[in-house]
């Protein structure tokens, strides 16, 4: 019987090259936050990436043509008092961006198009809702003003951000930690994946869950899945020997 001793990968064998000093951005101190989000958000204006900072959470937002060294004194959003989780750029405005945090709350912050002399330290709006750190935001593709949070309390809530109300609170629907959400392509539907193992699609006007799949993936760790623009759902996951798997379902 052979024993492997290295999982074989074509991929083993190659190597990236680093472009030049002047196409990227240096000596950014990217959070060490052990969470399961993409640290960054970019739009066709401005790259927001979270960072460590002391006494609270912070983010740094950069103009995409001012590439280079990064100044260790450049001004960050800073306004959390504990780390911040997630990221996303309003797809309406360019120069507004939510922040969700340790500390239950959701940030919408104003982006001048300058860069500011000093730290950017009071929101537009702070949205408080959720008992436990939220992990998960997510704007609204087509209608104004309307964001999505997910925590740690199995919460799913829509804000209405101008008025900073709740729209919506999805409850009872997930029996565990949401590992990610995301709306389909005219905002009608979500879909989610959980600690629980399922994916739901749901429907948030009706608030009801319209299709569930169990085990999409046989693997213990985290599932991710989006809408994709035929409405279709794409899926990543592990099998039970942790072999990456995509899956697409209907």
């Amino acid at each position: 019987m052979s024993r492997r001793v290295v999982r074989q990968s074509k991929f083993r064998h190659v190597f990236g090259q680093p472009v030049k000093a002047d196409q990227m951005y240096e000596d950014i101190r990217v959070s060490k936050v052990t969470w399961d989000s993409s640290f960054c958000a970019v739009n066709p204006k401005f790259v927001a990436i979270i960072v460590e900072s002391g006494g609270g959470g912070a983010f740094i937002v950069l103009p995409l043509a001012k590439t280079g060294r990064v100044d260790k004194n450049h001004p960050l959003v800073t306004g959390h008092t504990a780390p911040v989780l997630d990221i996303d750029w309003c797809p309406h405005n360019d120069n507004v961006i939510a922040s969700a945090s340790e500390d239950t709350t959701v940030m919408v912050w104003q982006i001048p198009d300058y860069v500011p002399v000093r730290n950017i330290t009071e929101p537009v709006v702070t949205l408080e809702g959720h008992s436990k750190r939220v992990g998960i935001i997510s704007w609204h593709p087509t209608a104004r003003n309307v964001l999505l949070s997910a925590g740690c309390d199995n919460l799913v809530i829509l804000w209405n951000v101008g008025t900073g109300e709740t729209l919506l609170v999805l409850e009872d629907m997930h029996t565990d930690l949401i590992y990610n959400v995301g709306w389909n392509r005219n905002g009608s539907l979500l879909v989610t994946t959980c600690k629980d193992k399922k994916v739901r699609v749901i429907d948030p006007r009706k608030q009801q869950v319209v299709a569930e799949k169990a085990n999409p993936h046989a693997g213990a760790r985290p599932i991710r899945a989006i809408f994709m623009a035929d409405g279709k759902i794409f899926t990543t996951g592990f099998s039970k020997m942790s072999e990456r798997q995509l899956g697409l379902w209907d």
